[in-house]
C-alpha cells in the first residue's frame, strides 16, 4: 500500500525531474491474465499493472475499474500483473499483440513504453492512469488527478481538529509537483482557522521516497515545535511519520488509499485516488472517441477522502469520531465541486 504511494508520488518526479523508468527485454513477463466478462459485444479491454496486485488497494481499484467497464460494455477483460521493469515491457507487448479495444496502464512506469508502442501501432488505443506521455499521441489518453483538492479538505480537517493551532506536513521534495501534497494542506487549515501556524519539512536525501528514518526525523522536528496535525506525503516514509506522531500523541494524514489501518488512532483521514473511477470513465471516453488528457478531482469522483466515502465507520480512521468536522468538510467539498471555491494548484504552469 505504501509502496503504491511511493510510486504515485514518483509520477510527479518523473515529470518534474525527467526521470525515465528503465526497461529490459530479456526477462520473462509474469502473465497473470484473467478473463472476467462474457465479451458478447466483441469488445475487449486489457489492464497492465506496474506491480503484482496482491493486497495493493491502489491497484485493486484499477482492476475493479476495468471489470466494471467490461460489464458495462458486455466486453471481455484481461489483467497482466508485472513484477519488474522487464515484465512491464513484455506485458505491454503481449497486450498490443492481442489487439484489445483499449489497453489500460497504471503509473509513470509505462509512459516511455506507451510512447514507443503508440507510434508503432497508431490504431491501438491506450489509456494511462496517474501519468501521461511527454509527447501527445492521438491514440493515447491520460487520466490524471487533482490531488490538491483532496489535500485542501484534509487540511481543513487538521485546522478544525488542531489543539495547538499548528499544522504541518512532511513532503518528499521541495518542488511544485510535490507541494501539491503540502501547500493546499496549509491553505485548507487556514481557511477554517485563520490563525493556524503552518510549516512543511522535506525528506530529501539520497532516497526521498523510501527513507522512513528521515521522514520520521522531519516529523519529529515539527512535533517538537508543537505541531499536532501532520500531512504525511513522504511516500514509503509515511510509516516513519505515523510512528513519530503516535509516540507524541499527535495525528497524521495518509495518501492514495486508506492508511488508517497502518496506524489506528493516529491517522485521521486519507486523500484517496479512485483509480477505479479513472479507469472506467477513461475507457468510456476512449470508446466514445474522446481522447486526450482528462483530470479527475472531487467533481468527477476521482479524488476523495476516506471520511467522505461509504464505510468510514469501519475505516479505523480518527475522523469517524468527528461527524461535526466531516459536516463542515462536506460543505467545502460541495463548494469546490460547484466551482464556488477554487483550490490553488502549486504545480499549475
Amino acid at each position: 500500500m505504501l509502496r503504491r504511494s511511493r510510486r504515485t508520488l514518483q509520477v510527479a518526479a518523473a515529470t518534474a525531474l525527467m526521470v525515465t523508468a528503465a526497461t529490459a527485454c530479456n526477462a520473462a513477463a509474469k502473465d497473470d491474465a484473467s478473463d472476467g466478462a462474457s465479451g458478447g459485444s466483441g469488445k475487449s479491454f486489457t489492464l497492465v499493472t506496474p506491480d503484482a496486485v496482491g493486497q495493493n488497494e491502489f491497484l485493486k481499484l484499477a482492476v475493479s475499474g476495468v471489470k466494471d467497464a467490461a460489464k458495462q460494455h458486455d466486453a471481455s477483460q484481461k489483467v497482466y500483473e508485472s513484477t519488474d521493469t522487464a515484465s512491464q515491457q513484455q506485458n505491454v507487448q503481449a497486450a498490443v499483440d492481442a489487439k484489445p479495444d483499449v489497453i489500460v496502464l497504471v503509473g509513470f512506469e509505462f509512459a516511455d513504453i506507451v510512447a514507443q508502442q503508440a507510434e508503432k501501432n497508431p490504431k491501438q488505443q491506450f489509456l494511462i492512469v496517474d501519468a501521461c506521455t511527454t509527447k501527445t499521441f492521438e491514440n493515447v489518453s491520460c487520466a490524471v488527478f487533482r490531488e490538491h483538492e483532496g489535500v485542501y479538505l484534509a487540511g481543513a480537517e487538521a485546522g478544525l481538529l488542531s489543539e495547538s493551532g499548528k499544522v504541518g506536513a512532511v513532503d518528499v521534495l521541495d518542488t511544485p509537483q510535490f507541494r501539491r501534497y503540502s501547500d493546499p494542506f496549509a491553505a485548507g487549515a487556514k481557511a477554517v482557522a485563520a490563525r493556524t501556524e503552518t510549516s512543511t519539512r522535506f525528506v530529501g536525501g539520497q532516497s526521498p521516497f523510501d527513507d522512513s528514518a528521515r521522514a520520521k526525523e522531519q516529523a519529529n522536528t515539527l512535533l517538537s515545535k508543537g505541531y499536532d496535525q501532520i500531512m504525511a506525503a513522504a511516500a514509503a516514509g509515511n510509516y516513519g511519520v505515523f510512528e513519530a506522531a503516535k509516540a507524541k500523541g499527535a495525528y497524521a494524514y495518509g495518501v492514495d488509499v486508506n492508511q488508517c489501518v497502518s496506524a489506528p488512532g493516529t491517522v485521521v483521514d486519507n486523500v484517496i485516488k479512485r483509480t477505479d473511477v479513472a479507469v472506467e470513465k477513461g475507457i468510456e471516453s476512449v470508446l466514445a472517441g474522446r481522447t486526450g488528457t482528462v483530470s479527475y478531482g472531487l467533481k468527477e469522483g476521482g479524488i476523495s477522502l476516506t471520511g467522505l466515502e461509504d464505510g468510514v465507520e469501519t475505516s479505523k480512521c480518527v475522523i469517524a469520531d468527528h461527524t461535526d468536522v466531516l459536516a463542515k468538510v462536506k460543505e467545502l467539498r460541495d463548494q469546490i465541486v460547484s466551482g464556488k471555491l477554487t483550490v490553488d494548484d502549486p504545480a499549475a504552469s
